[in-house]
């Protein structure tokens, strides 16, 4: 097989591999670039192959990182068919759409702005509505996990588990030739272990060949239930300020978790009754709509509160907000609210406006629960900025600025190395979608396998 890299090598965003074997070419992913010139720079340069060449999109789960750029892949030209799981390709449409609109507000709020400036110049968004409502036509089967499904005459893709948001999968190609079988795995994203929502990632058996994440292939996580209390207290800490909580959390997969917590914090009195929770995404609102369609893909305790007819994602005080009105209306709220809102690393949605209108405040707290990458508002917050650029508005920073790691739906550098051994030591380690350091420091961990770290376009076979 023949492999290239068109994203996420020496860093976490874009991840979009490719694989020639049998007469066929597949990608693995399309993702968007995110950081602070995601829109105008990186996810605009070319892809380094023709989409229009490709046959196949085999899909590892529906986060904006691994799927952001499908619209454009089909806007230039694919006509391949996109594989993935059912529960992905429903969560892959909403997040497609909803970054459509996104980009569509950035580029007209850019040139309402270069307008004002007294420069004529136009912005136009990676892609639309309409694409990405076109791109959905091209999704495909939805493989059950462990079920072989055939790519060409000797070539099959197997979805397995890969316990880091619903429906997410390590894709393992298999080709066989007269009496030789090749198994190349791609490892998606990998989830953590022991969590509530969802099951420990299933490695597949011995493979010749791992294209594998290394986000957290440098540090071990907090644990998770010390994360939990973290929260708790820091919520509680912020009520008695008289203040809000502000977290900015993606809206697949951790907003549904946070959920959870706050439930189970106020049933067991950690959290006060009358606490007022706001779901201030409508993405997240419709993500937690298709979490609670598939009580299958959960672990057993979740799962069992689906069959018992109880639903781990409500709470006292809980609101939906989908409507803009009914978003601007929060901020009249001065303390004893936790509000949840997109996106997890303040690179758009509503959070932004909350943060413009909250982080001035002593009162009020900041409540980081996942990874922001360099170069976006919630790293520079994270940071330690003093002051931050809000819609060309510069913001005292005099919050208190909380980062609790232990929630991180990604596997930890130990966690890793166990899958890494699970997977039977590979021959060949192609380490993606992690930062150098991370990579070099994961990798060195890495013993009897060749290790390769590629570049942006490298072509490796194995």
């Amino acid at each position: 097989m023949k492999l290239s890299f068109h994203g996420a090598t020496r860093n976490v965003t874009g991840s979009c591999h490719m694989v020639e074997c049998d007469g066929v070419r597949i990608l693995i992913d399309c993702g968007l670039y995110q950081g602070g010139r995601e829109i105008y720079e990186e996810n605009r340069q070319d892809f380094g192959f023709d989409p229009a060449k490709i046959d196949f999109l085999l899909l590892t789960h529906a986060h904006l990182d691994h799927c952001g750029r499908i619209p454009l892949l089909i806007k230039q030209g694919f006509r391949g068919e996109i594989i993935t799981t059912a529960a992905s390709r429903e969560l892959a449409r909403l997040v497609m759409l909803d970054a459509a609109h996104l980009q569509e507000e950035e580029a007209a709020w850019l040139t309402r702005r270069a307008t004002r400036r007294g420069r004529e110049q136009t912005y136009t968004p990676l892609y639309t509505t309409l694409d990405a409502l076109s791109a959905v036509d091209f999704f495909g089967r939805t493989p059950n996990y462990k079920a072989p499904i055939k790519l060409s005459k000797r070539l099959t893709a197997t979805f397995h588990d890969a316990g880091h948001i619903l429906g997410s999968a390590s894709v393992l190609l298999q080709h066989r030739k007269k009496k030789d079988t090749r198994r190349v795995l791609f490892s998606g994203d990998i989830g953590a272990s022991k969590r509530e929502l969802l099951p420990d990632p299933e490695p597949p058996g011995s493979i010749d060949a791992v294209i594998m994440e290394t986000t957290y292939g440098d540090r071990k996580h907090k644990a998770l239930r010390p994360s939990v209390d973290e929260m708790y207290a820091a919520i509680r800490d912020t009520f008695d300020r008289g203040g809000n909580v502000i977290i900015p959390a993606f809206a697949v997969e951790r907003s549904q978790e946070l959920l959870y917590y706050l439930r189970e914090g106020v049933t067991k009195g950690e959290l006060p009754s009358s606490m007022q929770v706001f779901l201030d995404s409508p993405m997240a609102i419709s993500a937690t709509e298709i979490f609670r369609k598939h009580p299958d893909c959960y672990n057993g305790t979740i799962a069992k509160m689906f069959k018992h007819n109880k639903d781990p994602f409500t709470l006292p005080g809980l609101h939906f907000t989908r409507e803009s009105a009914q978003s601007m209306a929060i901020n009249r709220i001065s303390s004893g609210a936790v509000i949840i809102a997109g996106a997890g690393m303040c690179t758009g949605g509503r959070i932004r406006h909350h943060l413009k209108h909250n982080l001035g405040r002593k009162n009020n707290s900041i409540v980081f629960v996942g990874y922001a990458a360099r170069g976006t508002l919630g790293r520079r917050i994270i940071d330690g900025a003093k002051q931050v650029q809000i819609f060309g508005e510069d913001i005292k920073v005099r919050a208190s600025i909380y980062t609790i790691g232990g929630f991180s739906a990604h596997a930890d550098k130990n966690e890793l190395l166990a899958w890494w051994k699970a997977i039977g030591s590979p021959e060949t380690t192609i380490l993606v979608h992690g930062d150098e350091k991370a990579m070099k420091t994961f990798g060195s961990r890495l013993k009897q396998t060749q290790v390769v770290m590629p570049n942006l376009h490298d072509e490796v076979a194995v």
